[in-house]
């Protein structure tokens, strides 16, 4: 598993930290989606510099049936490819609202 971030839990329910992804460093907001109505839209949207660059669904693990947020972001710098991360948790670390950003390869 490969770490291209980290965020920490904020107080109004999302996540603040930076993504590091080889060209791109950037810091990023995680927050939830307080309009949202129905299932359809994300539970959460991420911004950077103010800007909306992605969005996240919290999603039931398969194995053990545990929610995990699973996040899709998107900018020119990708070449017009999505990259997709999960939300893990860190171990060890001095926080314990700290969560890495785990790369989840798309094909």
């Amino acid at each position: 598993m490969t770490a291209i971030g980290f965020v920490n839990r904020t107080t109004h329910g999302g996540f603040r930290g930076q993504l590091k992804f080889l060209p791109i460093c950037a810091d990023i907001d995680i927050v939830p989606n307080r309009d949202k109505s129905g299932d359809n839209p994300p539970d959460f949207r991420i911004f950077t510099q103010g800007v909306e660059v992605g969005f996240g669904r919290i999603l039931t693990g398969e194995g053990r049936g545990m929610d995990y947020l699973s996040l899709s972001l998107a900018a020119p710098s990708l070449g017009g490819r999505k990259l997709c991360a999960n939300l893990g948790r860190t171990v060890g670390l001095d926080s314990d609202g700290g969560f890495f950003l785990i790369w989840n390869p798309v094909d």
